[in-house]
């Protein structure tokens, strides 16, 4: 049933309705259908026009499926193992630091930064409450050592602020690349 636009007002709302879920109905099928075509016309543009190392082989496309679905089974094999293993791992276990530390045999040389004064802005005398090391491998020409040093951590227990000298600037050298 063709309905002309002047007919519409005609139209009980039941009609309407019926009319408007079939033209939906045939969209949907129009647009899956230009999907399809537009898929069909891209393989055979590729057929005909593309250079002798690109052309679509037939063979090719079992030895792909082939690819792809041991690729996959691959790739759920390895995320199932790894899940494995993270439910495995406990979240109390710590994880090694990346980087070692510097040799014990090395001769060591400490290195203590205090902060000026020991009392607080507020007039009290501040408690040594610890301290942060961090060691530094030096290079005098012939002889490696390790710098410590050691900065102590001081606070008020009167006004709770905390003092502790500032880090000194390091020099970070960088790999030479050829």
């Amino acid at each position: 049933m063709v309905v002309q636009p002047q007919s519409l007002e005609h139209l009980s709302a039941e009609q309407l309705r019926e009319m408007t879920a079939r033209l939906m109905t045939q969209l949907r099928h129009q647009g899956a259908l230009l999907e399809k075509l537009t898929h069909e016309n891209a393989l055979l543009k590729r057929m005909k026009f593309a250079a002798q190392s690109e052309r679509f082989n037939p063979e090719q496309k079992s030895l792909l499926q082939d690819e792809i679905e041991a690729d996959l089974a691959a790739v759920a094999s390895e995320i199932d193992g790894l899940q494995q293993e993270s439910a495995a791992v406990s979240p109390q276990e710590k994880k090694q630091p990346k980087r070692l530390p510097l040799p014990a045999n090395l001769p060591r040389r400490e290195i203590r930064h205090e902060p000026e004064s020991s009392t607080c802005r507020c007039g009290c005398q501040m408690k040594r409450i610890g301290e942060d090391v961090a060691e530094k491998l030096d290079y005098v020409p012939g002889v490696f050592s390790v710098e410590r040093h050691i900065r102590g951590k001081w606070a008020c227990a009167q006004c709770e602020t905390i003092v502790q000298a500032p880090v000194a600037a390091h020099v970070m050298l960088a790999p030479i690349q050829n």
